[in-house]
């Protein structure tokens, strides 16, 4: 029996180290909805490439990865909104934005019937959200979509973010940036006091929320609507044009912005006739010192997204970084350095 044992023990402590090696070759992070089907499909390709190592993301939004990411908890995060000073000085170590994608936030809506995609301006879509249009019959709708045939008793059910959310931090910026009165009402952020509406967790949740909501509209990222087979509005830009969102017209929100070197950039309701207004960097943030051995595998991981993981991007409708700025990214990467120190 005392041999038994012995060799019970030892098993264990055999199994319990295998388990440790394993664990510590599992690269975690969480945070935005909003890249959450690019960031699946490039660690489920890569995996095949490097199978020893697994990289585990969980969609909880942009604002809880960040907090996650301030305490260590996670080896990276993602947010579709860059970190502010306030956030970064929280920080015990600096942190870099390693830009990953374009995307682009829709509006997108339940009008039984209809398949026209809808025509609206940031008044407009500001108005709906704030409450003060009800009606899918309100004139100012109809003014811009004279062709629209919708019941007089439809009424207009807004659906929003329920959680901390660089999608709606995307969405509220643009709309203060363009209507003065949500600007004064409710302001920009990840999380707001949402004057109407309901609330659905990450853009899954919303796009949820629309296909069971007659009369709904919402916003998610361009997948979610796609991926959910709900149509999505064109949106007036600055040069008084109404634009679809697809890979040219995301691509031509970026031309003409200028990125700092830090690449928290914003490029809302850029210049030029062809570019959709409502348009945002993704980004992957890691602290610039991470440990080693974690923090080698996953700087190479971040070179392959720049090269192979590319081809991922359009079939999910996301738009690729520009060539020379991918090479800027790059050389942001290169700047990473994996420790042996434990960083935890």
């Amino acid at each position: 029996m005392k041999r038994l044992n012995v060799v019970f023990i030892s098993l264990f402590f055999s199994l319990g180290l295998c388990s440790f090696v394993y664990a510590d070759s599992i690269i975690n992070g969480a945070g935005a909805t909003f890249p959450y089907p690019l960031y699946t499909k490039w660690f489920a390709e890569y995996n095949k490439l490097n199978a020893e190592i697994k990289i585990n993301y969980q969609s909880i939004g942009s604002g809880g990865g960040i907090r996650l990411l301030l305490d260590r908890k996670i080896d990276f995060a993602a947010s579709d909104i860059p970190m502010s000073d306030k956030q970064l000085a929280q920080a015990p170590a600096p942190i870099l934005h390693i830009p990953s994608a374009l995307g682009a936030v829709v509006l997108t809506y339940n009008l039984p019937g209809v398949d026209q995609a809808l025509k609206l301006n940031a008044t407009l879509i500001a108005d709906i959200f704030l409450g003060k249009i009800s009606k899918w019959n309100d004139k100012r709708i109809l003014e811009l979509n004279p062709a629209l045939k919708v019941a007089d008793s439809l009424n207009i059910t807004v659906v929003h973010r329920s959680d901390g959310s660089g999608t709606s931090a995307i969405f509220t910026a643009y709309l203060a940036k363009l209507s003065l009165d949500w600007e004064k009402r409710v302001g920009a952020g990840t999380a707001v006091d949402w004057p109407a509406g309901l609330g659905g967790k990450g853009n899954e949740g919303v796009a949820g929320a629309i296909k069971q909501n007659p009369g709904s509209i919402g916003y998610v990222e361009l997948i979610y609507a796609a991926n959910n087979k709900i149509p999505y509005a064109s949106i007036q830009n600055k040069a008084g044009e109404f634009v679809l969102p697809t890979n040219s017209t995301i691509k031509a929100a970026m031309l003409g912005v200028q990125i700092p070197d830090d690449f928290r950039a914003s490029i809302l309701d850029p210049e030029g006739k062809e570019a959709y207004p409502i348009c945002g960097l993704t980004y992957i943030l890691v602290y610039q010192k991470m440990p080693a051995p974690k923090g080698a595998q996953f700087i190479s991981f971040l070179h392959w997204s720049l090269a192979e993981g590319q081809k991922y991007l359009e079939p999910l409708t996301y738009t690729s970084l520009p060539p020379a700025f991918l090479q800027k990214v790059g050389d942001k990467i290169k700047s990473l350095q994996a420790v042996v120190q434990a960083a935890h």
